[in-house]
C-alpha cells in the first residue's frame, strides 16, 4: 500500500521518464509536482527505501520495477475512470482529469478489474492515451504531431498531447475532437501556423495548437 502522495510522485515520475532517458531531475520533478525541490528530496528518499525509485546524485531518479509497476496500476484507474465519466456519467472531457485524480487512489484491484470489464475493455481514455491492461501493458499508437504533417496531407486526430482545460475548451470552441480527419490546406514558413480543413470548415491554427494534436496520418 502507497499513500496518495507516493502514487502521485511515481506517476509523475512515469510520465517524465519519457522525456529524460537518463533519470528525472528533480528540479523537473519539482516543476511537475508544483513543489519546492527540498520536498522532492524527501520524498524520492522515502520511495528510494522503499525500493520503488533508484536515485543516483546528479543523475536523477529512474522507476524500479516495483515502482514501474506501481505507477502504471495507478494510471489504468485514471484512465478507465476517465471513460466511465464520459460515457457513462456524460461528463465532457475538459471535466474528468480532476474527478479521476481523486478515484485512481481507490484501493481494490476487483473494483477496477471490473470497471474495465463493464466499460468493455477500452484501449484508450477520451483524450486518446492508451490504457494498460490488467498485466501493465500499453497498446502502442502509431501517430504523429499535426505539425509533421505537410501542405496537402491529411490524419484523423486519435489523441491531444495537452490535455489542459483550457486546451480542451478551445478545441470543442473550434470543433476539433477525436476522430475527426484534418487536412493541410496551407502551411506558413514563418510560423509553421497552418490552415486545416475539417469537412466543410476551415480554420486557421498556431504552431503550439499543432505541436498538441496526435494525427494518424491517412
Amino acid at each position: 500500500m502507497f499513500s496518495l502522495s507516493e502514487e502521485n510522485y511515481l506517476k509523475a515520475i512515469f510520465h517524465l521518464e519519457t522525456a529524460y532517458k537518463s533519470g528525472v531531475s528533480t528540479n523537473a520533478l519539482a516543476e511537475e509536482m508544483q513543489t519546492k525541490a527540498s520536498s522532492v528530496t524527501d520524498m524520492v528518499k522515502r520511495l528510494s527505501d522503499k525500493d520503488l525509485v533508484n536515485y543516483k546524485k546528479y543523475q536523477g531518479v529512474k522507476l524500479s520495477d516495483a515502482g514501474k509497476k506501481a505507477a502504471v496500476e495507478v494510471i489504468r484507474k485514471h484512465r478507465l475512470w476517465e471513460v466511465f465519466l464520459v460515457e457513462k456519467l456524460g461528463f465532457n472531457w475538459d471535466e474528468v482529469h480532476e474527478v479521476a485524480e481523486q478515484l485512481e487512489h481507490i484501493k481494490s484491484e476487483k473494483l477496477t478489474n471490473e470497471l474495465d470489464k463493464f466499460l468493455d475493455y477500452p484501449k484508450k481514455d477520451p483524450h486518446g492515451d492508451p490504457i494498460p491492461d490488467a498485466n501493465g501493458k500499453f497498446t502502442v499508437a502509431d501517430r504523429i504531431l499535426l505539425s509533421a504533417l505537410k501542405k496537402g496531407e491529411s490524419g484523423i486526430c486519435v489523441g491531444v498531447k495537452d490535455s489542459s482545460v483550457e486546451f480542451l475548451q478551445y478545441l470543442d470552441k473550434n470543433g476539433i475532437s477525436l476522430g475527426k480527419e484534418i487536412k493541410v490546406l496551407e502551411k506558413e514558413d514563418f510560423d509553421q501556423s497552418m490552415l486545416i480543413k475539417m469537412e466543410k470548415n476551415e480554420i486557421r491554427i498556431s504552431h503550439q495548437i499543432s505541436t498538441n494534436l496526435f494525427i494518424k496520418t491517412i
